[in-house]
């Protein structure tokens, strides 16, 4: 049993001696914990590998059970392990706690179900095949608002050697997601006789609402007494009044979790002697606001963002097609601007759709960014079946009203469907002012954040928009004639080449067996089409079972979600022989004192390989790496990685492409645009 020692310890140490003594009173040996306590192993582990436990304590309501550093009263888990010979557990992590405040005294608490995640690391002479027992004695403080009980229990669990069918337990993904995230960088402190200050890694445009900082460190701050914030640039700097009466030299580190509320929860921080700046922004800690300059630039990226995002291949050719129909169709003033509006709302309802979504899903715990749809083999197989129907839309294998010729080009309902499919397909896509704009959307309060959803929107609707509102901008369109069917041919091209992309990325997520399936659906799509354009060439419209033969196919391809589950095929470590991305391999690689290049990826993302084909994947860019020491260190998002996302969200950033350059001498990161010149990289690592 550990008890805090802080300022006011003997006040505190009578409080809580009464109050167990109280609770003891109160219960009799034979009761049952309060906090009942489960010992559970993720998945089985090969000899000599590493294993995460879990310590699931589930209190009843009322109850609540403690952090590492209880605060003012209380201790924290204590666990002595018995373990087969060679097994070895490393640091307990525990989630992110709760405030308590009781008669003047700062708890660090949980209120709710949490689990303590222990790592494991097996024997390296198991044997595969056998099931190794674990032990360990848990004990802990249970406590309500009025009294405080000590329980204990034994707990017994296992762990099988070797891969075997025994699938990982799911929980374990919502457990990881309560831990804080890792910042990659230290922070710095200064230890006065009446404050701890501490400055704090944190970007300038992620939001904080109702911040606290527990001081995992003993003995050096009251833990009651108000906190202080303040913002610099990419600095938080936090203020806590020192412990009184209690005169300890500074300790070599302070530790903790700086708790920021919202989806992202909190932070685990480490901070060493240094400077820490005596200016910035008062923070208001009551809640998180958006200043109207700041908000007004995350809009205006949006907007841009989403005006670049015109010129992709999987936009460009939809945008174009739409822009030729109403041109052909020669509406008046009215019907061009009605249906300039009704595509317009078409991309922006989409965009809100998709935005809502991530910050419910975010909201709910999930470690997500945006175009996390494309990390669902489900989705990918449907926007492979979307791609293939418009490639043979643009064939001329059949038509779509919102985007035909000839077939009532100019409705307001095509024009908002064409919209839908727009914004759809273009969420692969992460250009430039773009991936800044959203990731300060996901810490912006909820209304900025869908303001900012929308603007993006509008950005990709502008051209069209225009056209619709500006006679002179349709005029200086081609004249129609019979050029435009082959330019739609044309257009074929690109949109051909999306469906390849995804039928190669439903590889990539699900394996060979899932992909062929997909394939197998698209071939079955297209001989429907077929059909279908017979009908409309025959008949004029298009038969009835159209939609039940569609939503049969797109059934079918979603089967195979099932076959996505398998890892999936590997990818070689390309010219600069990139490492994995870990925090442990980021640590490892920044102590060498070598230059470190860390680069964010997925396989769905244009604007990601784009920058691996024109700058990282270089010999210029290889050789220039070899000379400096460069350490590569790659992050491959293509699947839901829940570290890797909790490091992107540190980093104020939403979604891929993210690239990182941290200079030799352990030196604070540089964050390198989005879009990279042949020769950026290869010029710093010249620079060092």
């Amino acid at each position: 049993m550990r008890f805090t020692t802080v300022s006011s310890c003997w006040r505190k140490l009578v409080v809580l001696v009464v109050a167990i003594a109280c609770g003891l009173g109160a219960a009799s040996p034979a009761s049952a914990n309060h906090i009942r306590a489960s010992l559970i192993a993720e998945k089985p582990a090969a000899p000599g590998g590493a294993v995460t436990l879990a310590l699931l304590m589930q209190p009843e309501p009322g109850w609540h059970g403690y952090w590492l550093n209880p605060g003012d009263a209380g201790y924290g888990l204590a666990l002595d392990w018995t373990l087969p010979a060679g097994a070895k557990t490393g640091t307990p992590q525990f989630p992110v706690p709760q405030t308590l405040l009781i008669a003047g005294l700062m708890n660090h608490v949980y209120e709710h179900d949490y689990a303590v995640l222990v790592p494991l690391t097996l024997p390296a002479d198991a044997a595969p095949g056998t099931v190794l027992p674990l032990h360990v004695k848990a004990r802990w403080l249970a406590c309500t608002r009025e009294v405080c009980v000590p329980e204990q229990a034994d707990l017994a669990g296992s762990v099988a050697v070797g891969g075997g069918t025994i699938a990982a337990d799911a929980r374990f993904t919502g457990w990881r997601t309560a831990l804080p995230a890792p910042i990659d960088r230290k922070g710095a402190f200064a230890l006065t006789p009446q404050a701890l200050r501490l400055a704090i890694p944190f970007p300038a445009a992620s939001r904080i609402e109702a911040p606290h900082l527990f001081v995992a460190t003993e003995n050096i701050v009251s833990y009651a007494a108000p906190q202080r914030f303040w913002r610099k640039g990419d600095t938080l700097i936090v203020e806590l009044a020192r412990a009184p009466g209690v005169a300890t030299p500074p300790p070599p580190i302070v530790s903790g979790v700086l708790a920021i509320g919202g989806a992202a929860g909190g932070l685990a921080i480490d901070a060493q002697p240094g400077v820490v700046p005596t200016d910035g922004t008062p923070l208001d800690t009551t809640a998180a606001r958006a200043t109207p300059l700041g908000l007004l630039a995350v809009i205006g990226a949006a907007l841009l963002g989403g005006l670049i995002l015109n010129v992709m291949p999987c936009v460009f050719p939809i945008l174009s097609l739409k822009a030729l129909a109403l041109a052909r169709s020669n509406a008046g003033e009215a019907a061009a601007r009605r249906e300039g509006l009704a595509y317009a709302a078409g991309v922006i309802c989409a965009c809100l759709a998709l935005g809502g979504t991530l910050l419910a899903l975010r909201g709910a715990g999930a470690q997500v960014g945006w175009a996390f749809q494309l990390q669902e083999p489900g989705v990918v197989a449907v926007l492979l079946l979307l791609a293939v129907a418009i490639t043979a839309n643009f064939m001329g294998v059949f038509e779509v009203p919102g985007l035909s010729f000839e077939r009532g080009g100019h409705t307001t309902g095509g024009a908002f469907a064409t919209g839908l499919l727009a914004a759809f397909v273009a969420t692969p896509c992460t250009g430039p002012f773009m991936a800044a704009a959203i990731g300060a959307a996901l810490v912006l309060p909820l209304w900025a954040a869908l303001a900012t959803f929308a603007a993006l929107g509008l950005g990709i609707a502008l051209p069209f928009v225009a056209l619709g509102f500006v006679p002179a901008l349709r005029r200086l369109l081609p004249r129609p004639g019979a050029w435009m069917e082959r330019f739609r041919r044309a257009m074929a091209v690109p949109m051909g080449l999306t469906a390849l992309a995804l039928a190669w990325l439903a590889w990539r997520l699900g394996g060979q067996a899932f992909a062929g399936l997909a394939i197998l659906s698209a071939v079955a799509l297209v001989l429907v089409l077929f059909a279908v354009g017979r009908a409309q060439r025959a008949a004029g419209s298009s038969p009835r079972w159209v939609l039940p033969a569609a939503a049969l196919i797109v059934v079918a391809a979603a089967a195979g979600v099932p076959l996505a589950a398998v890892a999936p095929p590997a990818e070689g470590p390309g010219l600069l022989d990139a490492q994995a991305f870990s925090e442990l391999a980021l640590t490892r690689a920044r102590a060498g004192g070598k230059p470190v290049f860390v680069y964010f990826t997925a396989d769905w993302c244009l604007s990601c390989k784009v920058n691996e084909s024109v700058a990282i994947e270089r010999e210029g860019t290889r050789d220039a790496f070899r000379k400096a020491g460069v350490t590569v260190l790659r992050g491959d998002w293509t699947r839901r990685d829940e570290a890797i996302t909790r490091f992107l969200t540190a980093q104020g950033a939403a979604g891929v492409p993210l690239y990182l350059w941290y200079p030799k001498g352990g030196d604070e990161p540089r964050q390198l645009p989005q879009v990279l010149g042949p020769d950026t990289l290869a010029a710093l690592a010249r620079a060092g």
